[in-house]
């Protein structure tokens, strides 16, 4: 590819990525190697299918964006909370191995599902009685909706008061040039076809629970290759953690690019590609395992119980079963909800009886402390997951996705080079020889910034906190929330004070939204090796399962209430084109106002309560303190384990 973005992006893996090869070959157990690029080809999955989701269901399905928002949060909520059940049939019955290979067929299916395209949606622009078709052609950046009138295509939008105005259009014709607000409607006339739509949600469905068994699990492996007070430990979870934010990085970069020029089949089929080589990766190198994440009772699971059938596969055909529950749920967002509330109400009534029967000060107050702690994660990425949904569209609709604004001719070691996008090529007219540099983004490569970023600070946050601890500085865990929470917070207010840069498209600058992002990954660089490391330290030792179970709750939690308010940036599309791009981008700013500030707001309390609350913890951070350990450094872009090591949840081997 000719892609500035490639580049830069062989560029940060080759600096970056050096030290963490010579590492795995030298230093650690055979076994990493497996499942440093096992998970790093899932998260390459998952994240190349994440990216182009919200498009997909925009400019295929012709979804409003306000329904694809929900259909997302539907998606995602359910992607935290199947990995409960995951994880506990991996522990008492299949082990993690297993499980793993089990999640990752299931990841495999879902993504050669969703690499099952069918014909786009159509949509027509309906006024008294008669339709007339809205075309589109192209794709990306280049993507246009036209209305066809007397067989002719015009050009659209939406005028400030709502009046549909159709461009160039001849006086005379069969409709006006301007219809007012109400005098019209955009009609769906040729839905995609029914068995797209379910072959859609069957897909998600066996991600779904793919990522429910293989998500908790294959990180439970790694802990099990080191022996207890093994220094290799956190710097073999901080390599670990590496692969899965480089799969997230050139997912992104990949199928980003290939999803949204040359077809969602493209790039939904590179994300299956990569999960398919991570489940290839991870069965060759089952030996290297070296018998870590076993059955933890091989002969209960082989025992049959129904006919032939043992413990083993009829958790498996369980497994497959239940793709009928996820695939209902998965279209039903309020029911979701309510599954979300009912698991939330259970919860937090037995932790409340636990509280009142069974805790004495101590155990009361550290329990207090982690409450609030997860209460902070929620508001977190209620607003960092905005990055899959609004802040997506936002890419997409109001901001200027080329590097540069003029076309550049540079001499470089004897080569012609021409840096431009796909528009300023075409202008040139290039002679032979001259070799084109494309110097835009897609919208979905913009999901690149966040795994980049974390490439590059993570080493330089992790020496920070480990220089601050041995000189016993390092912040207490309110503080470091705090300073997340207002960093994620400044990260929209970026955009919101930047409102002035848009141009006469009503289009920010891209430098705009690389400083969100750049914002929002310091912020998570403070939260996230926190997170569930602090809550599981705080808990009793006996609650520390509901405490596990409680924080996967606040993550789906937080997908959920963040498609709720991506839906509030949705506005009008017809053939999923934005009619009223100044609207789009008021709408959007609004939005990254309110919950900007939300997020600052929050940050500055726990920040001010943080004196006070950090008696709370009673000494389980200092040396010998109960649960005391260090925290890992290096979290995941979606904050999937937030970084901690498997000795924080399960007894060492």
């Amino acid at each position: 590819m000719n892609s500035i973005v490639v580049l830069i992006g062989i560029v940060i893996t080759v600096a970056t990525g050096l030290p963490v090869a010579l590492q795995l070959a030298r230093q650690h157990p055979r076994g990493l190697f497996v499942l440093f690029f096992a998970e790093m080809w899932e998260r390459f999955s998952y994240y190349g299918m994440r990216g182009l989701l919200i498009f997909y269901l925009t400019q295929h399905f012709l979804m409003d964006q306000q329904a694809a928002s929900g259909q997302y949060g539907s998606y995602a909520t359910l992607v935290y909370l199947v990995p409960l059940v995951g994880g506990v049939l991996a522990d008492r019955y299949l082990g993690a191995r297993k499980a793993v290979a089990f999640g990752a067929l299931l990841l495999v299916a879902g993504h050669a599902l969703m690499a099952v395209e069918g014909p786009s949606a159509q949509q027509a622009l309906a006024w008294h009685g008669q339709q007339f078709p809205i075309e589109v052609t192209g794709r990306g950046d280049d993507r246009q909706a036209r209305v066809v009138v007397g067989g002719r295509p015009y050009a659209f939008d939406q005028a400030a008061d709502g009046a549909f105005e159709i461009k160039d259009l001849p006086s005379g014709g069969p409709v006006p040039a301007a219809l007012p607000k109400g005098d019209f409607s955009v009609v769906t006339v040729k839905a995609t076809p029914a068995i797209f739509q379910d072959t859609l949600y069957l897909a998600l469905s066996l991600i779904i629970m793919g990522v429910g068994f293989l998500k908790a699990n294959i990180s439970s492996i790694v802990g099990q290759l080191y022996e207890k007070g093994d220094p290799r430990r956190d710097p073999g979870f901080t390599l670990y953690y590496y692969g899965v934010n480089l799969g997230a990085f050139w997912a992104a970069i990949l199928c980003g690019y290939l999803g949204q020029t040359l077809g969602w089949s493209w790039g939904f089929g590179l994300a299956g590609v990569g999960m398919a080589a991570g489940w290839v990766t991870f069965m060759l190198g089952r030996p290297l395992l070296q018998g870590r994440g076993e059955p933890p009772d091989p002969a209960r699971l082989a025992r049959p119980i129904v006919g032939p059938l043992n413990l083993e596969w009829l958790i498996y055909l369980a497994g497959i079963v239940g793709l009928g529950a996820v695939w209902l749920l998965v279209q039903h967002n309020s029911i979701v909800g309510a599954a979300l509330g009912i698991g939330w109400v259970a919860a937090l009534g037995y932790l409340a009886w636990f509280i009142v029967r069974a805790c004495g000060k101590v155990e009361r107050e550290r329990l207090f402390l982690a409450l609030t702690l997860i209460a902070g994660s929620i508001v977190f990425f209620t607003l960092f997951e905005q990055a899959a949904t609004s802040l997506n569209l936002f890419a997409e609709q109001n901001t200027q996705l080329q590097l540069i604004s003029r076309p550049t001719f540079v001499k470089f070691a004897g080569l012609s080079l021409f840096l431009g996008d796909e528009a300023m090529k075409t202008a040139a007219h290039l002679s032979p020889g001259t070799i084109w540099i494309d110097m835009g983004f897609t919208a979905a490569q913009t999901q690149s910034f966040n795994s980049g970023f974390i490439l590059i600070l993570a080493p330089l946050f992790a020496a920070l906190w480990t220089f601050l601890g041995r000189r016993r500085r390092d912040p207490n865990p309110m503080v470091k929330f705090g300073l997340g929470l207002a960093q994620v917070g400044f990260g929209f207010l970026v955009i919101v004070w930047a409102r002035g840069l848009a141009d006469a498209s009503f289009r920010l600058p891209l430098m705009v939204l690389g400083v969100s992002y750049f914002l929002q990954t310091t912020g998570e660089l403070c939260l996230s090796p926190v997170g569930m490391s602090e809550v599981t330290k705080l808990s009793p030792q006996v609650l520390v399962s509901t405490l596990l179970a409680i924080w996967f709750l606040a993550t789906s939690a937080a997908e959920f209430i963040a498609a709720r308010i991506a839906q509030l940036a949705g506005v009008a599309t017809a053939g999923g084109q934005v009619l009223d791009p100044s609207a789009a981008l008021r709408a959007s700013l609004d939005v990254f106002n309110a919950i900007g500030w939300a997020g600052v707001g929050f940050g500055v309390l726990f920040l001010a309560l943080a004196p006070f609350l950090r008696h709370w913890a009673h000494g389980v951070n200092e040396p010998g303190g109960a649960h005391a350990m260090p925290e890992p450094i290096a979290p995941t872009v979606d904050a999937e384990l937030q970084g901690v090591s498997p000795v924080t949840l399960r007894a060492d081997p």
